[in-house]
Order: C-alpha cells, then sequence, then structure tokens
C-alpha cells in the first residue's frame, strides 16, 4: 500500500470538492474557472513538527493559492508549509 507521508514541516490536507454545477439566483451557470477554490481542508498527515497544534483528522482554513496540489491514488491533496495554515475549525456549544 502506498502513502503519502509529508516531511520538512509540510501538511497533507485531502481536498473535497463539490462537483455539482454551481448557478447564479438568475439561473446562469458559472464555470469551474470562474468558482474560488475552498480554503478549508482535513489533515490527512503532518511532518514531525514539535508542538504542532493540528493532528490528522483536523479541519484547518489555510492561505488562500498556498501548497501545491496532487492527485493520488484518485483523490486530490493539497501539500503545504504548515505556517500557511491559519486556523483550525473546532465545533463549540451555542449559548
Amino acid at each position: 500500500m502506498k502513502e503519502l507521508q509529508p516531511i520538512n514541516q509540510n501538511v497533507l490536507l485531502e481536498i473535497t470538492e463539490d462537483n455539482a454545477p454551481q448557478t447564479t439566483a438568475s439561473g446562469i451557470i458559472i464555470p469551474d474557472s470562474a468558482v474560488e477554490k475552498q480554503e478549508v481542508a482535513k489533515v490527512v498527515a503532518i511532518s514531525t513538527i514539535e508542538n504542532a497544534e493540528i493532528a490528522p483528522g483536523d479541519v484547518v482554513l489555510y492561505k488562500k493559492y498556498a501548497g501545491t496540489e496532487i492527485d493520488f491514488d484518485g483523490k486530490k491533496y493539497l501539500l503545504l508549509p504548515y505556517t500557511e495554515i491559519l486556523s483550525k475549525v473546532v465545533e463549540t456549544e451555542s449559548i
């Protein structure tokens, strides 16, 4: 079995894409090239990083245009430096 293991303080994120065509309120179909990419993804693996604030399975928000997109075993991934991650998405209880 093959797997990707990030090195040099990089993080591997799994990108999920919504394949449904997007339309405007008036019904005009928006082409894929005009749709902005999401900036939230699930952490698959991290390299050896001392005091890392994330772990595999976490959902994170990362900088726009950060990292390198990779197709591996039919899935899309994003490999980016740990410093490009802006925040961790956490569930909280409503008050």
